[in-house]
Formats: structure tokens, sequence, C-alpha cells
């Protein structure tokens, strides 16, 4: 989130920012970074079986934002042509096989339009919130495909997964799945985070007044 985060651009504001963040994360690193203005968050969404094998499901647009946090997720993403993002992807998918990754997983980068560079950010390892976009673009059910590594089914033999290569979901042939290509989606998927703030606190995010509370030990 926003929590130990500040922007510099100039002396002053390097060193109240550094001061402002130390004492927020007392004891922690800190870390000094490039701005990069302009940029987008691109990220690809990840499945490793225990097989050294994974699979990437496309990914997802989540620039637009408030307060470091994630509003609109769409995908796939446009921004980036359809083969600069399938590099990026190859690359995720490269960095969690030479770790042994297993599980749903998301690398997240920093994209820059002008000069399509693709920045790492981050692997963050869990399934996020915004897996319903994935969903609905690649048709692969993740919290099940997630349950299904898990009990160690290779990612070839998924019924999910094999539609989305355009195969037979009755066989169980093998899979490149860095070189082998999945079928494009025809569709474009959209989800919105519903946040409330209070403009009398400094916009800072509440939950809300609650205006009526109704307890009861047995169904009504």
């Amino acid at each position: 989130g926003e929590k130990a985060i500040r922007k510099a651009t100039n002396d002053q504001e390097l060193k109240s920012g550094w001061e402002q963040v130390a004492a927020e994360v007392v004891g922690s690193p800190v870390f000094l970074m490039q701005l990069c203005t302009g940029a987008r968050h691109l990220e690809v969404q990840l499945m490793g079986d225990e097989y050294g094998q994974v699979v990437s499901l496309i990914g997802r647009d989540c620039s637009t934002q408030r307060r470091f946090q994630k509003i609109f997720e769409e995908g796939p993403p446009t921004i980036a042509s359809k083969d600069d993002f399938r590099k990026a992807e190859q690359d995720a998918q490269r960095l969690a096989m030479s770790v042994g990754y297993r599980g749903a997983g998301t690398v997240e980068y920093l994209y820059k339009p002008e000069s399509k560079g693709f920045y790492f950010l981050e692997l963050n390892p869990r399934l996020q919130v915004e897996h319903p976009v994935t969903e609905g673009i690649t048709g692969v059910n993740v919290p099940a495909l997630q349950l299904q590594v898990g009990m160690g089914i290779r990612l070839e033999r998924v019924p999910d997964i094999r539609r989305f290569y355009g195969l037979d979901p009755t066989t169980d042939s093998k899979i490149d799945f860095i070189e082998d290509k999945y079928v494009y989606p025809n569709k474009h998927v959209m989800a919105a985070r519903i946040t409330a703030e209070n403009p009398d606190d400094a916009f800072r995010p509440t939950s809300g007044r609650i205006e009526r509370v109704r307890f009861q030990s047995s169904p009504a």
C-alpha cells in the first residue's frame, strides 16, 4: 500500500522523505529507486506444478490506482503489443521455473510504453484478488487449478489448461508452456474495486457509518 513510499524531486524532498520513511518502518531497509514517469503496471499470472512446469495465463493491466492501491484491473493488456507482452510472459515463466515455483503467482512489472521496456517489480507468491479477470479471458478456473496442482496433477492434464491451448481436454499430450502458443482471447475483461474514503479525515479509507445492527441467535 501507500505506507513508507515517498517521491523526491530535489535534495530537500529526499531528506524529508527519507526521515519520514525511516520513522514509519523502523529497523527496515530503505530502498532508493529511480522514478519511472508515465509507466504502466502490468502483471503476468503464473501457475507452477511440482514437475517444474510453469504456465502463463496471460496477464492484467492494473495501472489505475488510488493511494498506491489498485482500483481497476483489466485484461489482456493492450498498451503493450502481443509479441512484447509474450516476451514478458516468457521471462516471468523462466524466473519461476528457475526457483522451482509451485502454485499461483504473479510477476509484476513497470512498463515504459515509449521504450517498450519491462522492469521487474516482484513475484507475488499468492492468488490475487483480481484473478477473476484472468478467468474471464482464459476460461481457466484459477482457484480450482491451484488445488489441482496441489494434488500433484500435471498442468498439461488439466482440462481448462488444454482448452486454453486449443487442445482436446480428454487427452494428455505434452505442452511446451514456453514455446507453444495459447489461443489468444477474443474478449476484454475489466474489474473495479469499490472503495470508501472519508473526506472529513484527509480522505483516509473508511468502512462507512453503521446505521443499524441487529443480532439474532436463530434464523428469522
